[in-house]
């Protein structure tokens, strides 16, 4: 009966926001979204956003997510890496040039500015047919600054190219840029072309190029070249201006530029379609938004539908409760052995997560987790043990066996 009362006061105690299942646009307008309350007093369960359909902990005076047409997107905090809101945030899918990002979170480390590199014919053979260029030429001398303006910019597979042969070659490459999304958390990401180029098996997916864009707004080299609106490339003798594609940074095309946008990468192929990675800072938070392969909208529906992401994101942040985290897992603790006498027991090691590319956000993401409710600090079975314990303690008492 004790224990009973104790586990009914602590459920009751708990106050999570239920868990909105949102369906897809199409869907949601036959059927009322459903809360599914998630289990009290846990951390963030990792395993949410591996459902599909849009998740979301959406408090009272909160309005729901904006529906857009993406096949997957997620909106997050960069901070302290809290997921706020996503669509089919595990799905995988072809990143086209959003891959980019992970290319530069690999090699910008190794291959940083101010070397100067003369290209070589060879080093641009092997460029996929209809790839976006920046025109990098043979037997022409480029600063790294140059290549990687390239890369972020025009999304040049030909600079993209020449700063992969710098960095080991085109299957190096790939695997660095494999074991990076690994040591970030990122494990539904299969590079094959590191240009992000179509390619059998090359995927990735919304939770995944969040990590990376939130790992590239730590790089300040990766910062300051995925913001830049324009530059200059060099050219025989000449050079010629260049100007970032994504059109939430220029304004360009029609496209209105977002306020606080910090840039990061867009891309497109034909398996792929448009694809983003946008990061924005408007007063105290720091957002990044993922959108992959709008299906309405035409070319520019991607940064439409990101926009709007954005502005529901900054009106929410701060007030939804997380649906996920970008930071990697912490590491399991290994057992180690503590001798106890003749009965030596195993006993694991008091651990802390690892930190990410931030080290800030790790603390201010576990203060999140925390708040998800207050937790049972006694398993219940110790609750019950100690109950009859003390019964029991009561009865010698009473019949003389102990001393008061």
């Amino acid at each position: 009966m004790i224990v009973s009362s104790v586990v009914r006061r602590v459920a009751a105690g708990a106050g999570v926001l239920p868990l909105l299942l949102l369906s897809s646009p199409a869907a949601a307008a036959d059927r009322p979204v459903e809360p599914v309350p998630p289990p009290a007093a846990a951390p963030i369960d990792r395993a949410l956003l591996y459902r599909p359909g849009t998740l979301v902990r959406l408090p009272p005076g909160v309005p729901a997510p904006p529906r857009v047409s993406a096949r997957a997107w997620l909106v997050a905090d960069a901070r302290t890496g809290d997921v706020l809101a996503a669509h089919d945030a595990h799905r995988p899918l072809p990143p086209a040039s959003t891959l980019k990002a992970l290319f530069a979170l690999t090699a910008l480390p190794r291959l940083a500015p101010p070397t100067l590199h003369t290209v070589s014919g060879h080093e641009l053979e092997g460029i996929g047919d209809g790839s976006s260029l920046v025109g990098v030429q043979e037997n022409v001398t480029y600063r790294l600054d140059d290549l990687w303006n390239g890369v972020f910019l025009s999304s040049g597979n030909d600079a993209v190219r020449v700063l992969a042969g710098l960095n080991g070659g085109w299957a190096q490459t790939a695997r660095q840029m494999q074991a990076t999304a690994r040591a970030l958390g990122a494990h539904d990401t299969r590079v094959v072309s590191p240009d992000g180029y179509d390619a059998p098996g090359q995927v990735s997916s919304a939770y995944d190029l969040a990590v990376f864009g939130r790992a590239g707004l730590h790089d300040p080299d990766f910062a300051h070249y995925c913001a830049k609106p324009y530059a200059k490339f060099p050219a025989r003798g000449w050079t010629y201006g260049i100007r970032n594609t994504n059109r939430l940074v220029t304004g360009a095309n029609g496209v209105s530029r977002y306020p606080g946008i910090l840039g990061i990468k867009n891309g497109y192929t034909s398996s792929a379609g448009h694809t983003l990675i946008a990061a924005a800072r408007q007063g105290r938070h720091t957002l990044v938004v993922t959108v992959l392969n709008p299906r309405q909208g035409g070319a520019y529906a991607v940064y439409e539908e990101a926009r709007d992401l954005f502005d529901w994101g900054f009106a929410a942040a701060g007030r939804v409760r997380p649906v996920g985290s970008l930071l990697p897992p912490a590491p399991r603790a290994r057992p180690v052995a503590v001798p106890a006498g003749p009965a030596s027991r195993t006993v694991p090691p008091a651990t802390t997560a690892a930190p990410s590319a931030a080290a800030g956000p790790v603390k201010a993401s576990a203060a999140a987790a925390a708040d998800d409710g207050p937790g049972v600090v006694l398993p219940v079975t110790f609750v019950a043990s100690a109950c009859l314990a003390a019964a029991t303690m009561w009865l010698v008492r009473r019949r003389g066996g102990l001393p008061d």
